[in-house]
């Protein structure tokens, strides 16, 4: 079977992927908010797709960020995913447990992508769906071999704290916020301890949600190229994402890397960072403007 590296895969495709033994690895990348009480390896020794390993999102990070699950670096990356059995050259498909049918899955997909590896794919529906169509989950695990990855980051993709402040004033690129409606407008809590809501100057908001199916596949291309221009971004433009710390962000990402822009920039620290570095004017809250 020849290289399948498009963003989304199908379960159909993947069942029949695995079968034929080619160079792919499956990962599990789920992962819960903390106050869901939900353990995701837990879960993963539970069941998985058969033959996936796990991929935590809490270990594969920057552990001297006081921020949750930071990009790591380079060196930390390549070791963590080649002791997954994953080289350059192997294609790798994400997915998560979430019942929304993709939650954590994406931000892997861009962590790899950042990373300079591109032969990475997302299963449409995530487990959720894999399962509903009565394909097989396992509670076996075989370790995989360690093996040996290169990885390259493209700091064009990320954004910090400076670059979203400096923005403010330049308007050099739309910032889209994918947190709920609810936290962006300043009138649902935050999950977080010590972070209230509300949203950035001139950020727009595409709750990550809104680019699923009620199934939990991600919408076809046409209704993602609308729902873009109903919030009133132009995808010819430069764009950065941001959610919580930078997990759902990744969903904007990948929808407009479905629409044919793929360069998508992420604000890796997200709402978490921004509240608690901003001044108390760059924190709009409430919808009406009201500064905390």
């Amino acid at each position: 079977m020849a290289l399948q590296a498009t963003a989304l895969v199908t379960s159909k495709w993947l069942a029949q992927a695995v079968k034929v033994q080619g160079k792919m690895r499956v990962l599990d990348t789920s992962w819960y908010l903390p106050k869901l009480r939900k353990n995701a390896k837990t879960e993963f020794k539970k069941k998985h797709v058969p033959g996936a390993a796990f991929f935590d999102i809490d270990q594969c990070c920057d552990k001297t960020s006081p921020l949750d699950h930071m990009l790591p670096s380079e060196d930390y990356f390549a070791e963590y995913v080649g002791k997954l059995g994953i080289e350059n050259d192997t294609h790798v498909v994400v997915y998560d447990g979430s019942e929304f049918g993709a939650f954590s899955a994406p931000r892997v997909w861009w962590m790899f992508r950042v990373f300079g590896h591109s032969a990475v794919s997302m299963l449409n529906g995530g487990l959720r769906n894999w399962e509903l169509e009565g394909r097989p989950v396992s509670d076996r695990y075989v370790r995989p071999t360690a093996t040996e990855f290169k990885a390259s980051l493209n700091r064009s993709w990320i954004k910090t704290y400076e670059d979203i402040l400096d923005n403010l004033e330049t308007k050099k690129f739309q910032v889209v916020d994918a947190r709920p409606t609810g936290r962006f407008k300043g009138l649902d809590p935050e999950p977080r301890d010590n972070t209230e809501p509300g949203h950035i100057p001139g950020s727009i908001s595409i709750p990550f949600h809104a680019f699923l199916s009620p199934s939990g596949h991600f919408l076809p291309k046409e209704q993602l190229q609308a729902l873009f221009a109903r919030a009133g971004v132009d995808l010819d433009h430069p764009l950065c994402v941001l959610c919580g710390s930078a997990v759902t962000a990744c969903h904007v990402a990948l929808a407009a890397h479905e629409c044919g822009h793929p360069g998508v920039s992420v604000y890796d620290g997200g709402w978490s960072e921004w509240y608690t570095r901003a001044v108390p004017e760059h924190v709009i809250s409430d919808g009406r403007g009201k500064h905390l």
